[in-house]
């Protein structure tokens, strides 16, 4: 008896240990931004982040490929693409952080939450703070988030013929559910 009592809490440890990471859902994150400028209102969308979560430590990775915002334009896309991110020399943006807040992971609903960490994009790596919530769902987590970055953080540069046309600061909306980390066989 005692012995399968050692093995159950070992068993039960070991399920605690793997579900204590948590990766983005397959198509379930979306990154946006909205630049709002006096000539033109420009926005794009990318569903593919990938996320790495460690609810034990608070841990929080993001990896965004740049080419995978889509726009409603293609032209608005290429100049994105070339002449602003040149995604063929940054071709990722990179998240690294922590929840700074103590959140019950096993509590149904919404916490706020801060997360401090460096974000590096357009070879500028920059510590920033993000205020978000978390939310329990089902054996998995949604995440959200609102910020706004200033492209000249980044050296991302607009050539003054179109400084009436990108705005200097950039809403960006984050969201992301995530699922425990299933090992691929």
């Amino acid at each position: 008896m005692k012995k399968l009592f050692v093995a159950c809490a070992l068993f039960v440890g070991v399920s605690a240990v793997k579900a204590q990471i948590y990766t983005a859902k397959e198509g379930g994150t979306s990154i946006s931004f909205f630049s709002e400028a006096p000539l033109e209102n420009i926005e794009a969308v990318n569903k593919g982040a990938m996320i790495v979560f460690k609810s034990s430590t608070g841990d929080l990775q993001m990896s965004v490929s740049i080419q995978n915002f889509k726009f409603k334009n293609a032209l608005m896309e290429e100049h994105f693409n070339e002449n602003y991110m040149e995604s063929d020399k940054y071709p990722k943006a990179i998240f690294k952080g922590r929840i700074n807040d103590p959140v019950d992971y096993n509590k149904d609903g919404e916490q706020k939450v801060t997360v401090a960490g460096k974000l590096e994009m357009h070879g500028v790596t920059k510590e920033v703070t993000l205020t978000g919530s978390i939310v329990k769902e089902g054996a998995g987590f949604k995440l959200s988030s609102k910020t706004k970055i200033k492209v000249s953080d980044y050296n991302i540069k607009v050539p003054s013929m179109y400084v009436k046309n990108i705005a200097e600061v950039v809403d960006v909306t984050f969201s992301a559910v995530l699922e425990p980390f299933q090992k691929k066989s």
